[in-house]
């Protein structure tokens, strides 16, 4: 994502919930999915079973990969660490989703849900990142296939599965910070439709810096996106499967930034500016769908860079035009309901309180009733 995301995360606002002289809420009691007691027993045996293969299948490929000297590459080292993943990143929230099908209500206390966001953004931020290494670690084995193990050596290895792990932990930790500074209060408070944005800073030359700075980047990023698209569309050439994914990724990268960038550039300008919540809604609608679909996007890629590996001579059968477009097509989409699912989700939140808001980092909304 590079520019777009730094750009992105910087812009988008965070709804905070505080009211003073209020009870502050210091727990949250989990009503579950359903009160029926016979739905309650179907629904733990339809997510203990997908969990149970999650879990069981990563094993086995961690199991085969550490136990066969043949499969000590770089690609099956990354694949290790993406069943890893998988089996952390299920294991945040599903034992205590199946265990409140048996208890059907349950206490968490406001530390124990600040702990599962903090893993549950650090896993699913590392798998993300993890993506994007695997699909380069493919790149290198097809445009330099001599060099490949000079390129990817153990060393560089290790060091890329390292950055993953730690940029994965430091992006939870911002956000887990930025949580744990919002106060839940109980009911009974006016409810606010909209927000101020008070923006990054009060000093003037500050502003005047912080708008030259990130127009410029924002700038980069249209630029270089937009190039890359043109070029790809005006290429004969460059008219394959790699590069048609490519120019989807360029797309997505400039749709993403200019989802929140010229509002936080517009603030920089006129100080404090306001923003509705339906405003505040439909940003956060497109932020997730374009994020989300670019996280797909490289799933696809990678996917892409693999055909090409393992099946060269049918390539350009197995990824023809039509399931190139069905998986771009398919990218778009499920970033698109993975979006709508957050917006009507919290939509359905009441906002009370204070509506003035230090717009630097984005989280999803919080409530305050």
């Amino acid at each position: 994502m590079g520019i777009a995301a730094v750009l992105s995360i910087l812009a988008f606002p965070v709804p905070p919930a505080v009211m003073e002289n209020q009870t502050e809420v210091g727990e949250f009691i989990l009503l579950g999915l359903t009160n029926l007691q016979e739905l309650q027993c179907f629904l733990l045996a339809l997510f203990l079973l997908p969990y149970m293969a999650t879990v069981v299948g990563n094993g086995a490929i961690m199991a085969v990969v550490l136990a066969e000297p043949r499969l000590h590459t770089p690609m099956y080292f990354f694949l290790g660490n993406l069943s890893c993943l998988d089996i952390c990143y299920s294991t945040v929230t599903m034992p205590k989703m199946l265990a409140g099908f048996l208890l059907r209500h349950q206490i968490i206390s406001f530390t124990g849900c600040l702990v599962q966001l903090h893993f549950f953004h650090f896993l699913g931020s590392s798998e993300a990142v993890l993506l994007a290494i695997m699909a380069y670690d493919r790149y290198v084995a097809i445009c330099n296939p001599l060099r490949y193990r000079l390129v990817m050596s153990t060393q560089v290895c290790l060091l890329l599965a390292a950055a993953t792990w730690s940029s994965g932990f430091l992006h939870a930790l911002m956000h887990t910070v930025m949580t744990s500074q919002l106060h839940f209060l109980m009911e009974n408070q006016t409810e606010i439709s909209k927000f101020i944005l008070l923006g990054l800073t009060n000093l003037q030359e500050l502003r005047c810096f912080l708008f030259n700075l990130f127009l410029m980047l924002y700038l980069a990023s249209i630029l270089g996106n937009g190039a890359i698209m043109a070029i790809v569309m005006a290429e004969p050439r460059l008219h394959t499967p790699m590069y048609f994914f490519l120019g989807n990724l360029s797309c997505l990268d400039i749709f993403y930034s200019t989802v929140t960038v010229p509002k936080m550039l517009s603030g920089f300008l006129s100080g404090h500016q306001t923003i509705s919540f339906t405003d505040c809604l439909a940003q956060l609608h497109f932020f997730h769908f374009l994020g989300s679909s670019e996280v797909i996007l490289l799933a696809v890629m990678a996917y892409d860079r693999y055909v090409a590996i393992c099946n060269p001579l049918r390539y350009m059968l197995v990824m023809n035009p039509q399931v190139c477009l069905l998986l771009a097509a398919a990218t778009w989409t499920t970033g698109f309901l993975h979006a709508l699912l957050h917006m009507v989700m919290t939509s359905r939140l009441h906002f009370c309180g204070c509506n003035r808001v230090h717009h630097f980092v984005r989280v999803m909304g919080h409530p305050t009733g």
